[in-house]
């Protein structure tokens, strides 16, 4: 089941809708704390957003990068778990819109019209990372970007 996202204003050129299992996903991770790491690809026979693979709690950042394609765009949420200066346990969500630079440049296009629509049925991300190699969200970046 799917279901059109937005009306009015919006990014109305891209018609990509969201497959409702996408957002059931991502508030699994967001409250549940069932996974660790989704990632959605566009799917363009049925013009939706997709979850592609999630990653369980225990899975790790390497788990995560390693999962996102060397050569195609795809967009992921992360739940990243840190502690803070004061000794404290959180956890942030990172929206990543991955687009390697080898990746097509109709598969850019595709991604980079659709994200900012897909982005806002995903309520509850603290930060987002547009990335073309993989220095670009290094654990590090994560860290800096957290504190």
């Amino acid at each position: 089941m799917a279901f059109r996202v937005g009306g009015g204003g919006g990014n109305a050129s891209s018609g990509m809708g969201v497959a409702e299992h996408s957002v059931n996903t991502f508030l699994e991770l967001q409250r549940k704390k069932v996974h660790r790491y989704v990632v959605f690809k566009i799917d363009e026979k049925k013009q939706e957003v997709v979850v592609e693979k999630t990653g369980g709690p225990a899975e790790s950042y390497d788990d995560f990068t390693a999962s996102l394609p060397e050569s195609d765009c795809r967009y992921a949420v992360y739940d990243f778990d840190f502690v803070t200066s004061e000794n404290c346990q959180k956890s942030k969500i990172f929206f990543v819109a991955w687009s390697p630079s080898v990746s097509r440049i109709r598969s850019k296009m595709l991604y980079a019209t659709s994200k900012d629509r897909f982005r806002r049925e995903l309520q509850g991300i603290h930060y987002e990372i547009q990335a073309t190699d993989p220095t670009e969200m290094d654990l590090e970046v994560l860290r800096e970007r957290a504190n």
